[in-house]
């Protein structure tokens, strides 16, 4: 099984995609990947879809829910009821953001051992995982929110280190054009500011890299 998050959410098995429920049952599954291989309550999954005021009868419509994302997974060993809670047991590997946080490490080690080239195909590698805002549309569910956030640090962080290994092997020419515009996306990030200047500085564009300070 493959699960997916970086962008909309998708389960595949092999080149099949799994359909997914729209809706409630939808967020259950995503509620259960952000804690995967740990167990989830159906109180506390109750309170993460309809917020503190769910109904005394909230847990058992979770549970229903619960039966029918296990029939759309058709497979008994992967999604588990526990004392604990339902525990969506996930691989390793099989998780887009476990994959990503994994390939980031390995990019930034080479990184540190003098290797930029090698950094910045590993580092592109992770960022060609993403394939939209992480979650899709559940990322403004309140329960999906900072998980959401931390994602997309993660992926903002990923490409700041991308471009370091990317000026480390003197492509700074190239990277004027994307760094001018991921300035005007996120102006308050100053590492990118810095990236540009330097970019910029090397670029024989002294002027600009002044004006960009």
């Amino acid at each position: 099984m493959e699960f997916k998050v970086l962008g909309p959410l998708e389960v595949r098995r092999g080149e099949i995609a799994v359909p997914l429920p729209r809706g409630k049952p939808r967020a259950v599954l995503a509620m259960l990947l952000l804690h995967a291989n740990e167990p989830v309550g159906a109180e506390r999954l109750a309170v993460a879809l309809w917020g503190e005021d769910a109904t005394a009868g909230a847990a058992r419509t979770v549970q229903v829910y619960v039966s029918r994302l296990r029939r759309m997974l058709d497979d008994e060993e992967l999604l588990v009821t526990t004392p604990a809670g339902y525990v969506l047991r996930v691989r390793p590997g099989e998780l887009d953001a476990e994959r990503f946080e994994a390939l980031v490490e390995e990019g930034r080690e080479a990184l540190a051992a003098g290797r930029p080239e090698d950094a910045g195909a590993v580092l592109r590698d992770a960022l060609t995982l993403w394939r939209g805002q992480a979650l899709g549309e559940l990322a403004f569910e309140p329960f999906a929110q900072a998980h959401a956030a931390r994602l997309e640090e993660q992926r903002l962080a990923a490409l700041e280190a991308r471009i370091e290994s990317d000026l480390a092997a003197g492509r700074h020419a190239e990277l004027i054009g994307d760094l001018q515009r991921l300035v005007g996306e996120h102006p308050l990030r100053e590492r990118l500011h810095a990236q540009l200047m330097l970019a910029l500085y090397r670029g024989c564009r002294q002027a600009d890299a002044l004006e960009a300070y």
